[in-house]
């Protein structure tokens, strides 16, 4: 197997490594917007560097990893599906909500494979906790509590084109919400706060936010997230039912100290950000692509289920924006396929 992979940067270096170290997937062309940054990648992982994304399609290649800026996103994308190729595409697929609906429209148009990079999925502890809400361990459920805390903002230059805080970061709790959950989201209501560094103000974005979601079942979600949590990198799911309650991202890297006399000790070595945290996440996630590209496995996150976590994300923002509540069905793309058939792998 020959996979291409577009984008050499943070997040793209990481899947090259992961994929080269994966005894089933075979030998990797490595492209890039700056070629020398591929190339000094692919000299390390003892990969092909391609002069330029073209050359990935012309020398042949039999999936295509898309991990370079959102903008190139719905080109790549819709490139590999017309030429027969498997993609898996990091979120988002496209830099808006119109831009995302056309590329589903031309995947499912050519019967396209498409997996898009919800880690989370994949992530240990958030797995059980699907198990135990799934198996009614839990009970009725009737609280769900969610948290991203970035421990620093990104660059002031990212945030123009980030989508906003509840497109760009919480969109993958809305993801964990529906998957965990099996329910979906039928209104919500949000807010937010640009208190913080004067970036956010300029680019018309929040640094932190919040948001209270309605599932089909009643039960009440609130996420919650910051670019500004510097005790560090802060993940948590924690889901309350009748019979018992339990968290994900609970651990002793927490960066949360409690108060109490005799209470937990504060976390020596806290997350310090995304790829440390869910590392083996990212590589589980690419070792699904793998599997789905070899016919070997179901499609863990298809286009559709990124989509639906996407459309609460756009609520989210109107929301915030409008300050009023919005329904799920005023939001364009619905209905969404059922969070309960996207089982993970």
């Amino acid at each position: 197997m020959r996979i291409g992979i577009v984008g050499t940067g943070r997040i793209g270096s990481f899947h090259a490594a992961a994929l080269s170290r994966h005894p089933q997937a075979g030998s990797l062309v490595l492209a890039d917007a700056d070629p020398a940054r591929a190339a000094r990648l692919a000299e390390r992982l003892g990969a092909t560097a391609a002069p330029a994304v073209d050359q990935v399609f012309t020398w042949g290649v039999d999936a295509l990893v898309v991990a370079c800026a959102t903008a190139g996103h719905p080109e790549l994308v819709v490139r590999a599906v017309r030429a027969g190729l498997p993609v898996f595409c990091e979120k988002p697929l496209a830099p808006d909500l119109a831009g995302t609906l056309a590329v589903l429209r031309e995947v499912e148009s050519l019967g396209g494979t498409l997996q898009v990079g919800f880690m989370r999925r994949f992530d240990a502890g958030y797995r059980t906790a699907r198990e135990l809400v799934r198996s009614g361990a839990l009970g009725r459920l009737h609280t769900v509590r969610t948290m991203t805390a970035d421990p620093a903002p990104p660059p002031a230059g990212y945030l123009p084109g980030s989508g906003g805080l509840f497109r760009d970061c919480l969109v993958h709790d809305f993801d964990m919400v529906r998957w965990v959950t099996g329910r979906e989201v039928v209104r919500v209501y949000a807010t937010g706060s640009d208190a913080g560094p004067p970036q956010f103000r300029a680019a018309g974005d929040v640094d932190t936010g919040a948001a209270v979601l309605t599932l089909t079942d009643g039960t009440l979600v609130t996420c919650t997230g910051t670019r500004c949590n510097g005790a560090g990198y802060d993940v948590r799911m924690e889901l309350a039912g009748e019979l018992d309650q339990v968290s994900a991202g609970l651990d002793d890297r927490t960066p949360i100290a409690s108060t109490e006399p005799h209470g937990p000790p504060p976390a020596s070595r806290p997350w310090t950000g995304f790829l440390e945290r869910f590392g083996p996440a990212y590589q589980a996630e690419l070792a699904a692509f793998v599997r789905l590209v070899r016919g070997e496995g179901e499609n863990p996150c298809d286009g559709r289920e990124a989509l639906a976590a996407l459309r609460i994300a756009e609520a989210c923002e109107t929301s915030r924006r409008e300050r009023r509540e919005v329904t799920l069905d005023a939001v364009p793309g619905g209905p969404t396929t059922p969070a309960a058939r996207a089982g993970g792998s």
